[in-house]
Parts: C-alpha cells; sequence; structure tokens
C-alpha cells in the first residue's frame, strides 16, 4: 500500500461508519447504503490528489456521499412500510397475498454503527425505524436538508454548500421537514433505550408468544393502541385487540413452529426470525422491530419480505 493510500485510509477510515448510517437514512436499505459508501470512498480516493483542503475531510465525504445519494435515487423507487401504502385494515380480513412490486423499507443492525456509547446513542436517535419509513416519503434534497441538518449537525451554510443550494432553499426544506415529521408524531415519540430492562421484556414477551403459540401473552406486551405491519402485506393492523385477533387467528399457528432470537435493530429491540418448514427443519424468515415503551410495544413491524435478511445480523 502506498503512503498516499495509507493517509487516505487512515483519514476516512473513522467516518465510515458515520457515512453508513447516513446513506442509510437517505436509501432505507443496509445493503444499498453499504454499496453506496463503497462508492462514496472509491470517488474520494480518485479525487484524493485534487483534494484541497479548503473544507474539512468530513464535509468533503459527506459532500460525495450526498451527491451518490442522489444519483442512486433517482432510478430508485421510494421504499416504504405497508403504513404508508394505505389506511389500517380490518382484522377479520386474512393476510393478503405477497407484493412484490414494493420496494421495502429495511432494518438496520445496531452493530452496524455501534461506536463509543455517546455517539452510538445519538445515531439510535436518529435510526429509529418509524423515522427512517418518514424520511423516505421526503424529496430526496428535502431528505438530505434534514439529514445534514439536524443530525450530522451541519450548518445551514454548510449544507447550502453540500447541496450547491443556497441558505434560503435549506432552511425552507428544514422547515418543511420539521412540520411534516411533527405532524405524525415523529419528534415527539419517546422509546425506551433497547438496553432498558423493560424493553427487553417487551421483546421477550414478543418471543415467547410467538415460540409458545400464545396469543394471550400479546396482552402483556401491546399497548392498546399498538400497530402492526408486515412486510411484504399491504394490510396492517391498529389496535391491540385487532391485532392479536389476526396474529391468532392467521399467525401464530402451533407451538413450536416459530423460533426468534432477540437483537437490536435501529436502536431497538428486535429478534430474527425462523419458521419451521413442512420438512421441521427451522429456516430464516426475516426480522422484527419493537418500538418500546413505557407503557407497552407501540408499533411492531416484520420485515418477512426477504429471508436473507437475518444473516445481516450475525
Amino acid at each position: 500500500m502506498s503512503e498516499d493510500q495509507d493517509r487516505f485510509t487512515a483519514e476516512t477510515a473513522r467516518f465510515r461508519r458515520e457515512l453508513l448510517a447516513y446513506c442509510y437514512r437517505m436509501v432505507g436499505s443496509p445493503s444499498d447504503a453499504e454499496d453506496l459508501v463503497q462508492e462514496t470512498l472509491l470517488r474520494a480516493w480518485r479525487g484524493y490528489a485534487g483534494f484541497e483542503r479548503r473544507a474539512s475531510i468530513r464535509s468533503w465525504l459527506y459532500r460525495i456521499a450526498t451527491n451518490v445519494c442522489l444519483t442512486a435515487l433517482e432510478s430508485r423507487p421510494r421504499r416504504v412500510l405497508p403504513s404508508g401504502l394505505r389506511p389500517a385494515c380490518d382484522a377479520d380480513r386474512p393476510p393478503t397475498e405477497r407484493v412484490d412490486d414494493v420496494a421495502w423499507v429495511e432494518p438496520l443492525p445496531d452493530a452496524w454503527i455501534a461506536e463509543d456509547p455517546i455517539s452510538t446513542l445519538i445515531a439510535r436517535e436518529s435510526l429509529r425505524l418509524a423515522l427512517i419509513a418518514s424520511l423516505q416519503l421526503f424529496p430526496a434534497r428535502q431528505r438530505a436538508i434534514f439529514i445534514l441538518r439536524e443530525i450530522a449537525a451541519f450548518s445551514a451554510d454548510e449544507t447550502a454548500e453540500l447541496l450547491d443550494s443556497t441558505v434560503a432553499a435549506v432552511k425552507s426544506g428544514l422547515q418543511r421537514a420539521r412540520a411534516q415529521l411533527d405532524d405524525n408524531g415523529q419528534l415527539r415519540d419517546e422509546l425506551l433505550e433497547p438496553s432498558d430492562p423493560r424493553a427487553q421484556q417487551l421483546i421477550a414477551g414478543y418471543i415467547a408468544a410467538f415460540e409458545r403459540s400464545d396469543a394471550d401473552l400479546l396482552v402483556e406486551v401491546l399497548r392498546a393502541d399498538a400497530t402492526l405491519e408486515a412486510t411484504p402485506f399491504r394490510d396492517w393492523q391498529s389496535g391491540r385487540a385487532g391485532c392479536i385477533h389476526m396474529l391468532a387467528t392467521y399467525v401464530l399457528g402451533a407451538p413450536g413452529d416459530w423460533k426468534m432470537i432477540a437483537t437490536r435493530a435501529n436502536g431497538q429491540p428486535a429478534a430474527t426470525i425462523y419458521r419451521r418448514d413442512d420438512d421441521g427443519t427451522m429456516r430464516p424468515n426475516g426480522v422484527v422491530v419493537l418500538a418500546a415503551t413505557a407503557t407497552g410495544a407501540a408499533h411492531v413491524v416484520a420485515f418477512h419480505h426477504d429471508p436473507a435478511l437475518v444473516a445481516l445480523f450475525r
């Protein structure tokens, strides 16, 4: 490795996790984010010799990453969760068939961004699943403005320079983003840390309900106003009674049909999911993420559209 390569690696390595979190917030998929970080670092290396250091190395990398993300988003469908497609449905109706023409938001393993406790806490708070899903509904440049200003902590002047925009446009875009998030409660949501014993108890109860096929256990897990959604299905449920009815009637099956292993995703308690196949083999089935609050799980999202997601959490 050349001296320039050594210097480049030393200067950029400490920003890799930060860039990964940024790209994930922009595109809503950990695997896509990883690809975009690789492209960012490749472009940075190609331009390293001409980097004049009139900006910090961090600002320079964010500028490249922003351009990479915006270009990628031009040709990719917007990622969503089921709740972003239609209102909640009647719990008495069985789950609809798979929908394979939708790009779904995907969970991010906490281990991908874990560093020192303080920076990890900040990252987790800005990686909550509901916030990521809400950000995907913004136009791409407004999404970048919000993330750069509110999370990456760039000034309005710096953000305008990164986006080749104006300070007025940045301030206007940020104001609109804040208003949209505040309207749907994303700026007021208070979730428990995944290390909180109450959060751990909730995910343990959810796992037990599935592994024992005991819907009654979910009464102690879900809040009265809980919502439940699962990819790749458009329909989703609202209200504890409806959520439990749907799971008990159409999903839980028999004891031993499901196995779950507790983990953490998006700064929230989560579990990888395995389901018993017809031949008795437990096969990867997806990931479930809980929004844990002091009064129970407010939101449950199960990602069944791609069993390969389980491998991200190993």
